[in-house]
């Protein structure tokens, strides 16, 4: 049973250093070939992906489309869910990390980005935006705190991804820096107070074996 996590491409923000957490950017030239390489380096590997899992975010479509498309494996079932979506950022969507830092100095601006319970400044309103027209407008929030993010990443997992590696598929999941820093934190089961010491860059396969017992039995970075 495998399951390989591969977060996006290099995107225009993380390009350009604001944060984004919803916003829907794109993938930069050098995010793209991030991309392809990783779906090379999993075919490389020997390893058929036999379903996939993205967020409703572009650079994470992208990513994954790319990915498959390297990797031999256009043709296999994608499941696009809002539960992978990088982590709601509040106010600070679309605000330069460097100017933030200057606001609200280093350590506000290091507890925001990778502490287990603060949250960010919340947004008032959440624009519409029609990828979550059919979802109980309770549930989109804010802003977020890891916590939050893992709460709503976590029941993923348990309902759709274990399931399919149950039945053998080789698993796909292509989000983002912190969708998928709590799913390792969860895996691993690291405490959150060292979740800040995981690590999640760009385009950069994780491959997980499991044993029967859904227990790690070996972590390879491709």
């Amino acid at each position: 049973m495998k399951l390989i996590l591969v977060r996006h491409g290099e995107s225009e923000a993380n390009f350009e250093n604001y944060w984004t957490g919803w916003l829907d950017v794109d993938l930069t030239a050098k995010g793209i070939e991030q991309a392809k390489n990783a779906g090379k380096k999993i075919k490389t590997a020997g390893l058929s992906i036999d379903v996939a899992y993205e967020s409703v975010l572009k650079r994470s479509i992208k990513t994954a489309q790319m990915i498959l498309q390297e990797a031999d494996a256009r043709f296999v079932s994608e499941y696009k869910t809002w539960r992978l979506n990088e982590r709601h950022y509040g106010a600070l969507v679309g605000k330069n990390k460097d100017l933030i830092r200057k606001d609200f100095g280093a350590e506000q601006v290091k507890k925001w980005r990778r502490g287990f319970d603060e949250v960010p400044p919340l947004v008032k309103d959440n624009q519409f935006d029609r990828r979550y027209a059919n979802l109980d407008p309770r549930l989109i929030p804010k802003g977020e705190s890891l916590r939050m993010t893992s709460q709503r990443v976590i029941p993923l997992w348990q309902d759709q991804i274990v399931p399919d590696l149950m039945a053998e598929r080789t698993v796909l999941v292509c989000g983002h820096g912190n969708s998928l820093r709590v799913l390792v934190q969860y895996l691993e089961k690291i405490p959150t107070n060292q979740v800040d010491q995981i690590d999640i860059p760009n385009a950069t396969p994780m491959v997980y074996t499991f044993d029967s017992h859904l227990e790690i039995s070996q972590k390879e970075i491709l």
